[in-house]
């Protein structure tokens, strides 16, 4: 009887190389699901550590927005609060700059990132860490941003916090979508504007985007609305200022020689109009502070520099005008106060 006919392979052959490929995608398909699973535990267990979520938008660039979210986090924290500020703007991250930690070290332990410390304590994550040339521009589709911001929320250990302020790009596009969706419990946005016209259309943009995704807008601010100029004169005596224009103004000064004109340098009181047309909150106004600037360059942010200043004072203002909207909202005992 003849034998039947065997196939024979000999070690390392085109079988026994297929099964091993299939076997090491099979295992690393496991472990990003393993991951997966971990980073969505990991990110529900934020909703329990971390009391309140507020995103900071804007409609068009340079209104002053990281500047705003990074005012917020550092006026939140000089009250004594425990306090993270996500920079989720992958193309253009600007906060760690800002707050002079260009050159700090992010910690990784047992699979999670640990926040540089920033100054009054806040703790910071932004794409900038993880830049090797920070003059490269970052290019990436959709899905690698969904992935890139998903592993921000869900792989950073931020412990607990009494706030968590989320920076993001100009617009209405991937990244507050994606993270809308993915982070449970976000409190609602914070839209900041400038005085322009354009801006403030690109602001109603904004709150109608939130009110499409059904997050609560919990205020507008207008950012650089108005320059003070302050000097000192014969007391009682009239002084005229040359404004935007070569339109005078006129003002007096006191009892004690003391003067002051605020120039509406992008004009003003569009923030608080829009506001009101679109019916959400107006949260305040924040001066055009050259200062800013400068501390943005320097890594000293105004409130940090002159804490008992007009600026600080600005921003006391709008974080107590922020938890009034929390407050009103919320239906479980606010916590941040």
């Amino acid at each position: 009887m003849a034998d039947s006919p065997v196939s024979h392979h000999p070690a390392g052959s085109s079988a026994e190389t297929g099964n091993s490929e299939a076997s090491n995608e099979q295992r690393v398909q496991m472990e990003q699901a393993y991951q997966q699973m971990q980073r969505k535990m990991r990110i529900g267990k934020m909703d329990e550590q971390i009391k309140h979520k507020i995103m900071v938008l804007s409609g068009k660039g340079g209104v002053g927005k990281s500047t705003v979210a990074t005012g917020l986090a550092l006026s939140l924290a000089r009250e004594g609060k425990k306090v993270g500020l996500m920079d989720i703007d992958i193309t253009g991250p600007n906060v760690p700059k800002m707050l002079g930690l260009e050159n700090a070290d992010l910690n990784v332990e047992e699979g999670q990132i640990h926040p540089a410390e920033g100054p009054a304590g806040v703790k910071v994550i932004s794409m900038a860490f993880l830049l090797e040339d920070p003059d490269k521009p970052v290019i990436w589709r959709g899905p690698i941003k969904l992935g890139a911001i998903q592993q921000f929320i869900g792989d950073v250990a931020w412990g607990e916090l009494d706030a968590l302020i989320i920076d993001f790009p100009p617009g209405t596009g991937d990244e507050p979508l994606t993270v809308s969706q993915s982070l449970p419990g976000i409190d609602g946005v914070v839209i900041v504007t400038t005085p322009q016209e354009v801006a403030l259309l690109d602001s109603r943009k904004s709150i109608n985007f939130a009110k499409t995704i059904s997050v609560p807008v919990l205020g507008v601010v207008e950012n650089m609305s108005g320059y003070t100029i302050r000097g000192e004169s014969e007391p009682n005596s009239k002084i005229s200022i040359m404004g935007p224009g070569g339109v005078p103004i006129d003002c007096q000064s006191d009892n004690d020689g003391r003067w002051e004109v605020t120039l509406d340098v992008f004009k003003s009181g569009g923030g608080e109009e829009s506001s009101r047309e679109l019916e959400v909150p107006f949260l305040g106004s924040l001066p055009f502070d050259p200062g800013i600037v400068r501390g943005g360059d320097d890594g000293v942010h105004r409130i940090i520099a002159e804490p008992e200043g007009e600026t600080a004072k600005a921003f006391k203002s709008i974080v107590e005008g922020i938890v009034e909207q929390l407050e009103k909202g919320s239906q479980r005992s606010l916590r941040i106060i």
